[in-house]
């Protein structure tokens, strides 16, 4: 496992982090989970990330269990706050004071943690004024709660606003949680130039396309039974967009380009995502813990010029481009 600093600070965090999005507390048995939890602290990770939000809390509470008997110190926890969690009132979601305050509370008492290393606002709040929500941030930095903030999802605009007002309440906006893999390049736009500037690092989630790009789904074909394509609790959803003929089609290209190098297309992605500079760590999962050895091998893997052209040919026009595409709800309630 390989390390590298979070934005401008002196945080490292694990080139891969373990996040437990549409898996624990939801896809996968608590014992699943927390044998997986400790295979990826065996292969040398020490980041998770997790949210409030993950099958409305139960996800950080299987992480928290998990995380138990490991040392505070050596691993960093991530959480988020900002969707509707728990009876999902009126002021059950969103960025206000209230929400991000009760939240905090919270989410360290289901990680079983005095702290978090760092605490996410998981998409911009349209309904509240930013200062409130930076103030909050702020106030909870001072009190210990969190050690570091970030955000994700955020245009290039909204974190040039974020970081400033940061700056004058006396603490660093570090990161930003985005989309982002061989498939998904909305971010190279606006937000990686925006984030170099700011000493923002990017902790990026769905490296290998909800798993279209481990080449397990094929064009012509049904959908592998188990798979994420047929999880009717949100993994289904979240995958349909790739499933095309012609994208799936263009993926298989590149199993020719992993073979040469000696990795699977899954290490293939994970290893490319980690080649832009501004990327600190990729989010991987796992619904079985036989699965973490094999995405921690993408660690460490350099890609040259030669093999990224490759990449950029196979794949061709399915790829998205579009700064367009980060959003957050223009509802709270969306």
């Amino acid at each position: 496992m390989e390390f590298r600093y979070l934005g401008n600070s002196g945080l490292k965090v694990s080139e891969i982090t373990y996040g437990n999005w549409l898996t624990h507390g939801s896809q996968v048995e608590n014992e699943i989970a927390r044998e997986s939890v400790q295979a990826a602290l065996e292969a040398g990770i020490t980041t998770f990330d997790t949210a409030d939000a993950y099958a409305n809390t139960a996800a950080e509470k299987v992480l928290g269990k998990a995380l138990k008997n490991t040392r505070r110190a050596s691993v960093e926890i991530f959480t988020k706050v900002y969707f509707p969690t728990g009876p999902k009132g009126p002021n059950d979601t969103g960025l206000s004071r209230k929400h991000i305050m009760e939240s905090i509370d919270g989410s360290l008492n289901r990680l079983r943690t005095d702290y978090v290393d760092l605490y996410q606002a998981h998409r911009y709040d349209y309904e509240t004024p930013l200062e409130e929500t930076m103030t909050a941030f702020a106030d909870i930095v001072r009190a210990g709660k969190a050690l570091y903030i970030g955000v994700s999802e955020w245009t290039a605009p909204q974190l040039r606003e974020a970081s400033a007002l940061a700056s004058k309440l006396g603490f660093q906006l570090i990161s930003n949680q985005p989309q982002y893999s061989m498939l998904w390049r909305v971010i190279e736009a606006e937000v990686v130039p925006a984030s170099l500037e700011l000493g923002i690092s990017q902790i990026v989630w769905s490296p290998v396309a909800q798993g279209v790009l481990t080449g397990k789904y094929k064009p012509g074909q049904p959908v592998p039974e188990g798979s994420r394509a047929t999880d009717t609790k949100g993994g289904d959803a979240m995958i349909e967009s790739w499933l095309s003929d012609e994208t799936l089609t263009r993926v298989q290209k590149l199993q020719p380009i992993a073979d040469d190098l000696g990795v699977t297309m899954a290490q293939l992605a994970v290893a490319w995502v980690l080649q832009n500079p501004n990327v600190a760590s990729a989010i991987i999962g796992a619904s079985k813990p036989e699965q973490i050895a094999s995405n921690v091998a993408a660690a460490g893997v350099k890609l040259d010029a030669e093999v990224l052209t490759r990449i950029d040919e196979a794949l061709g026009d399915v790829v998205e481009r579009g700064a367009d595409k980060t959003t957050s709800p223009a509802s709270r309630q969306a």
